[in-house]
């Protein structure tokens, strides 16, 4: 698989230690001429007026954006995706769908489940390609929603010059991640139970909204109680459109949008999420995760496949996946890297699964041009929506990548971190991210939530069940922005909603 190969090899740079503000980028790319500066400086402008939509804004994705509304729409290949890397785009999607067993096993190019795990393929969680649900009620498998765990460690040396870096390492008993299931003969680490409290909040038009949280207990733990430093952190799987795109725009066009001081005096001071990458040796940007804590596309993938399924890969090679020492049983439980593969997914199926996560088409937007959506538009921005959720950037000349260079795109996020305030907080630290603080999610195709998942439930552990909720849960850097639609009429409320919806 060659193409696939190129891949990879694309997403390795070397470089030495870098300090914040000098984090390099994710791809191999060229660097822009002063006229290309300027054409971008002035194409991803903030609107004037917002009485017609603005040139190629339907394109969320640019080129390769696709037109499809239905359940099917975040699983298309990138439209200009070369014709050569169309085969290896399918043996991906084929990877991305296969259900792996435990082994030993006769399907020696499928063995290699856990020994725990969360889930058989990497489908079962993104459902369609796109975001999973979280439990309805205590009796419902939480499937798609995982419980990260961490806790304090040493300082990393090779990090030392990243201000606000903190250092954290797996459990030592349960590892990063809780594992809800195991294969024939061991016992999963615990079993999640969730359930729900609900508030009333009262708009500035007297009408009320119900918002509910999450309460997560852990029952069953099968290696005693977690250590006392814990921090966890419940998570739905997000959706994966766009992904290569979003790795393609240039570090210093994220970074130059920090402002970690508020210097500007407009509430908002996001920074950027600098993160250890074990491909490149170096400090980089996160870019991938809800708190920004993987560099790559290349890397998100990886450790999804050692953490939620126990797939080892070249860069994550144990074979017992997130089994600690501590756990025997696990460690020396069947493998399935006893074959020519060595990994239980070798280089070149993780290339190709990488190959189609990074090529997932982006929806093209529907009715930009709808008087309604416009109005929610000019609300959106109005509200100050946009100092976080940026809507346009241009991405890198990437080497060997023509469909995803020099593009115009509209993800809606400024790929950085946000303090959210207490009620979204989770005491999670990772990287330079405090428990409070998350990355902006992107928004494009946010509207097709329910056609592509079957339901809507956005944030990092689903707790909202509307765009509303989940407008009406930002605090912190977000609050007069929240503050700023809560006061909103009905009508214009509605218009802010449709304009979400048309994304």
């Amino acid at each position: 698989m060659r193409h696939a190969a190129i891949l990879i090899a694309g997403l390795v740079l070397g470089a030495g230690p870098v300090l914040a503000f000098e984090a390099p980028d994710a791809v191999a790319a060229l660097p822009r001429t002063p006229a290309e500066a300027a054409r971008v400086a002035a194409v991803t402008a903030s609107p004037e007026e917002f009485a017609v939509a603005e040139t190629y804004e339907a394109r969320s994705g640019g080129a390769g954006s696709v037109a499809d509304a239905g359940a099917g729409a975040f699983s298309h290949a990138n439209a200009a995706l070369p014709e050569a890397l169309r085969l290896d785009f399918e043996l991906g999607r084929a990877m991305f769908e296969k259900l792996w067993v435990s082994a030993p096993a006769s399907t020696k190019a499928s063995d290699g489940l856990g020994p725990l795990y969360n889930a058989r393929s990497c489908a079962a969680c993104h459902v369609n390609d796109g975001r999973g649900r979280p439990p309805s009620g205590p009796d419902d498998k939480p499937l798609a929603l995982t419980l990260h765990l961490a806790v304090p460690a040493e300082p990393m040396a090779a990090m030392s010059g990243v201000h606000g870096w903190q250092p954290t390492a797996p459990d030592p008993r349960y590892g990063a991640q809780l594992q809800t299931f195991a294969t024939a003969g061991l016992t999963a680490e615990g079993r999640l139970r969730v359930t729900w409290d609900a508030q009333e909040v009262r708009l500035a038009d007297g009408k009320t909204h119900s918002l509910r949280k999450p309460v997560i207990a852990v029952d069953d733990l099968a290696h005693g109680p977690f250590t006392p430093e814990i921090m966890t952190s419940p998570r739905i799987a997000p959706p994966m459109i766009g992904l290569g795109l979003l790795e393609a725009i240039p570090a210093a066009d994220i970074l130059a949008r920090e402002d970690p001081d508020d210097a500007d005096g407009d509430g908002i001071s996001g920074r950027a999420n600098i993160v250890w990458s074990p491909a490149h040796g170096d400090p980089i940007l996160g870019r991938f995760g809800l708190k920004a804590g993987s560099a790559t596309v290349a890397h998100q993938s990886a450790k999804a496949f050692a953490n939620d399924i126990g797939v080892s890969s070249p860069a994550f090679p144990a074979p017992s996946g997130d089994c600690t020492p501590a756990q025997t049983l696990c460690r020396t439980a069947p493998h399935g890297d006893t074959d020519a593969r060595g990994d239980e997914i070798d280089a070149e199926g993780l290339a190709i699964t990488v190959l189609y996560a990074a090529n997932l088409a982006v929806p093209a937007r529907r009715d930009v041009n709808d008087p309604e959506v416009l109005r929610g538009k000019a609300l959106f921005h109005g509200a100050g929506c946009a100092g976080c959720h940026t809507p346009k950037h241009v991405t890198h000349r990437v080497e060997d990548a023509p469909h995803r260079s020099f593009q115009l795109i509209w993800p809606y996020t400024d790929l950085l971190l946000h303090d959210m305030g207490p009620g979204l907080a989770d005491g999670f630290t990772e990287g330079r991210a405090t428990g409070q603080e998350w990355r902006t999610p992107p928004l494009w195709g946010i509207g097709l939530t329910a056609a592509v998942s079957g339901e809507t439930s956005f944030l990092h552990d689903g707790r909202a069940r509307s765009l509303l909720e989940a407008i009406l849960w930002h605090g912190g850097e977000a609050q007069a922005a929240r503050d700023a639609v809560a006061a909103m009429e009905k009508a214009d409320r509605e218009a802010l909603i449709r304009f979400l919806e048309s994304l």
